[in-house]
């Protein structure tokens, strides 16, 4: 039923009064951690300390932390973690491993599903023929004794 205005046949205009929740909660943003997922340091987290456009940003390891030297780098080219440390735009290298450490974002990466995930696909990357069979026999070894 739609609701009309008091003496007209006309639509009365209405207005939400609740508020939506936010579906996304990683945004790009100066200080989000994000991990490159393409290119020479795929597999590396960075840090976003500036945006240039809507398509490119510019991150930094911080180096000695993760190997990611100073870029800029396109937003396709980065998947963003939960993850964010209080740093300042365009910040330094000092600054960055200072944050780093404060927010202890190494540990909680190592420790997070995501980086475990990636972890086992490179594992099984690395398998051989024979340590594949392997896999294979101890599966159904597994199989075997649960029946």
């Amino acid at each position: 039923p739609r609701e009309t205005r008091e003496g007209s046949g006309q639509p009365r205009a209405t207005t939400l009064c609740r508020r939506e929740a936010m579906p996304y909660k990683r945004f790009v943003e100066i200080g989000r951690v994000a991990l490159v997922n393409y290119g020479p340091d795929k597999g590396k987290l960075c840090t976003i300390i500036d945006v240039v456009d809507e398509n490119r940003v510019l991150v930094d390891g911080p180096v000695s932390v993760t190997g990611v030297h100073h870029q800029a780098i396109s937003l396709k080219r980065l998947a963003l973690t939960e993850y964010k440390v209080a740093a300042l735009r365009n910040a330094r290298q000092k600054a960055l491993i200072a944050a780093w450490e404060e927010a202890d974002v190494m540990s909680k990466w190592q420790a997070s599903t995501w980086a475990k995930k990636i972890e086992n696909k490179k594992k099984r990357a690395a398998m051989s023929d024979f340590d594949r069979f392997e896999v294979m026999l101890a599966k159904k070894k597994r199989t075997a004794a649960m029946k």
